[in-house]
């Protein structure tokens, strides 16, 4: 192959990577202005208003979800309890992620139950539970809604596609638009974890 083909290969590559990228950003622009409706402003708003409540009764707030919904959950727990925009007082929150819980009844139990199995051991009434499932779901995020639910816990749920069996058991679904894939529905519950972080350091006045 000669020189001047590889650089015209190249170039044919990058214009096709570029182009590719600027599609998902634009769709991700369409979903996003897809899921901006007053509807889901106001479910934002009232997420914020229960997630305050307990907190601000000495209750706490804990969150769960699978691989990626992990880590969103992982990060709206430290943002709350270490810091998000401003220095002010820790918030009482935690994820569902310490490993050798997870592993611990993973292997004793079955995988189903690594987040309801927490909910039951230091979940008590008054918390809130947040659960993450771009399909909705997911059966350890439905056990935990489950259990939590039985303790009087308050439940919340980001969801994606139809909202699965989680849409039907949760007090309050908050549902991305519809996509194949979940990165569409991930982007969409990072800014929705976001607003809620925002939202209750106003209501407290940080």
């Amino acid at each position: 192959m000669g020189a001047l083909t590889r650089i015209i290969n190249l170039e044919e590559n990058l214009n096709m990577t570029t182009d590719l990228i600027s599609a998902q950003f634009n769709h991700a622009k369409q979903t996003l202005e897809a899921f901006s409706t007053a509807e889901n402003m106001q479910k934002i708003v009232s997420g914020i208003e229960i997630m305050y409540t307990a907190l601000s009764k000495g209750n706490k707030i804990m969150s769960c979800g699978n691989g990626g919904s992990m880590c969103d959950a992982m990060h709206f727990a430290e943002e709350l309890s270490g810091r998000f925009r401003k220095n002010r007082p820790g918030l009482a929150a935690l994820s569902i992620s310490d490993p050798s819980h997870l592993t611990c009844v993973a292997n004793d139990f079955g995988y189903d139950f690594v987040f309801s199995r927490y909910v039951e051991a230091i979940g008590q009434a008054g918390d809130v539970l947040l659960g993450i499932s771009t399909s909705g779901n997911s059966n350890n995020v439905i056990h935990a809604v489950e259990s939590a639910k039985a303790k009087g816990i308050r439940t919340i749920v980001l969801t994606g596609k139809d909202g699965g069996a989680l849409a039907q058991i949760a007090d309050l679904e908050i549902r991305a638009p519809y996509s194949d894939f979940s990165d569409r529905a991930q982007e969409i519950h990072i800014k929705v974890i976001h607003s809620f972080i925002l939202g209750i350091e106003h209501r407290f006045g940080y």
